[in-house]
């Protein structure tokens, strides 16, 4: 099952598009093309945009295997995909070929123009297909499940009698509400836990100045991103190793995206200050009908003071925009802080495909049936 190098590169045309596989650098000279794209998405992920999707590839090490599926249609861009060829599957020495994420990126939907997912999908397939090399199966992480790409997918997939599973699921904090603030917070929040947040932000102010700020324009943003650089050091993941400033990458990741998502007008910035100094921090990614929780921290020495809680309560503004109809927590399921907060769920799953001819597919099949056999997918929210 070894593939040749132009099979790799192989385009897989028809009359409705053609998809190539080509390096990530071939798409440094289509960034107006890729936003033109982004702004017509069927389904909206900022983290495969041109000003996130780029800085994680420059700045991030091990990133020179990676390739796009690139599909076009009418002359236009209209779809595209980072993946790269795993040889291992997670624990297991299965090659196969992957969507490519990494651990500050937290959807994986591909991003296509609306009306053209069949078509990019059928695309995709038929170059698995064709290049399979050596993968026993294509696999697809932080897939939005029941959304438009994924139903699209399951439509192509019945159509050609292929299998396609869902092996892992989770149910991730979402706001998506026709409430106001006010009435969302009543509704999610005991009056209890209400009346004590409000005796906390009493406290805190007793503390000093206590000023929330709100900025989507790039004022101040070399300074705000220093200023959440610093709080999230400070914190636990500071101490574990996993803040963005305990590498260079990760920090020219938050620095370079953050200023190519203001520069978009795709990004909003909350700040709780107290005394001018950030107590609480949120940077928020605008790309309507959605929105998603990029990243937080918050000053563990006043944890008393919930300064975190306090700011999401600021967040649910939100729920007055017109053009952002839910917002994405980004979180991990079951987060213990946000989960009490935002109500909804939004389910996020990882996708098995089969791919290739008979003796490839019934081996998957075997494959898969084992592995879900040992974890058992849990039901949707």
């Amino acid at each position: 099952m070894r593939e040749s190098a132009s099979a790799r590169l192989a385009p897989a045309s028809s009359a409705a598009g053609r998809l190539d596989c080509v390096p990530w650098r071939a798409l440094e000279t289509e960034i107006a093309a890729w936003d033109q794209l982004a702004e017509r998405a069927s389904e909206p992920n900022p983290f495969f945009e041109s000003w996130y999707l780029l800085p994680s590839l420059r700045h991030l090490a091990d990133t020179g295997a990676v390739m796009i599926l690139r599909f076009e249609q009418g002359g236009e861009l209209a779809g595209l995909l980072p993946i790269v060829r795993a040889p291992r599957y997670y624990r297991w020495p299965v090659p196969h070929v992957s969507s490519w994420l990494h651990s500050n990126c937290f959807c994986g939907v591909p991003l296509v123009a609306r009306g053209a997912e069949v078509a990019f999908w059928q695309a995709v397939l038929r170059w698995a297909d064709a290049s399979a090399g050596i993968a026993l199966f294509m696999h697809l992480r932080g897939i939005v499940l029941d959304g438009p790409l994924h139903t699209a997918l399951l439509a192509v997939a019945a159509n050609e009698a292929r299998q396609v599973e869902v092996v892992h699921a989770e149910a991730r904090a979402m706001l998506a509400s026709a409430l106001s603030p006010e009435a969302y917070l009543e509704a999610s929040l005991s009056g209890k836990k209400r009346k004590e947040l409000r005796r906390q932000a009493n406290r805190l102010a007793e503390e000093g100045t206590l000023a929330c700020e709100r900025l989507t324009d790039r004022r101040d943003l070399d300074r705000w991103c220093e200023e959440f650089l610093a709080l999230e050091g400070a914190g636990w993941k500071g101490k574990a190793g996993s803040a963005l400033a305990s590498s260079a990458a990760t920090a020219g990741l938050l620095r370079e995206s953050l200023a190519g998502a203001a520069g978009r007008g795709r990004l909003e910035r909350l700040t709780l200050r107290l005394d001018a100094r950030p107590i609480a921090m949120l940077a928020t990614f605008l790309t309507s009908p959605g929105a998603y929780s990029f990243k937080t921290a918050f000053d563990e020495d006043y944890a008393r003071f919930s300064p975190g809680v306090l700011l999401q309560r600021e967040n649910l503004a939100v729920l007055e925009r017109p053009d952002i109809a839910w917002t994405d927590s980004c979180a991990s399921a079951d987060h213990p802080m946000i989960d009490h907060i935002w109500r909804e769920r939004r389910g996020i799953g990882r996708l098995s495909i089969a791919i290739g001819g008979p003796l490839r597919r019934a081996a998957f099949r075997q494959f898969v049936r084992a592995e879900t056999a040992r974890h058992p997918v849990g039901p949707r929210p």
